[in-house]
């Protein structure tokens, strides 16, 4: 499953690096918690990206819990990106 996974990644990822050829990516698949996982991989980015969908509430925005938890522990800069 985990070679699988890792093809599924370069696929989705590929257009983005012919687009945009100077950013550097690195891959990874990792087991376990989101948020955490991104946590620490916080420690060795220069800025960590995170979605939040964007919701056509009444009142204000909200974020879910992946998003919480970076915004609350990385270390790293933090970007939200809404998204639909």
């Amino acid at each position: 499953m985990t070679a699988q996974v890792r093809h599924e990644l370069s696929d989705v990822l590929r257009s983005w690096r012919t687009k945009f050829p100077g950013v550097e990516v690195h891959e990874q698949t990792v087991i376990g918690g989101e948020g955490s996982n991104l946590v620490d991989a916080s420690r060795d980015a220069a800025l960590v990206v995170v979605g939040r969908r964007t919701r056509h509430a009444q009142f204000g925005t909200h974020i879910g819990p992946v998003t919480h938890a970076v915004l609350h522990h990385a270390t790293a800069p933090v970007a939200v990106v809404p998204h639909d």
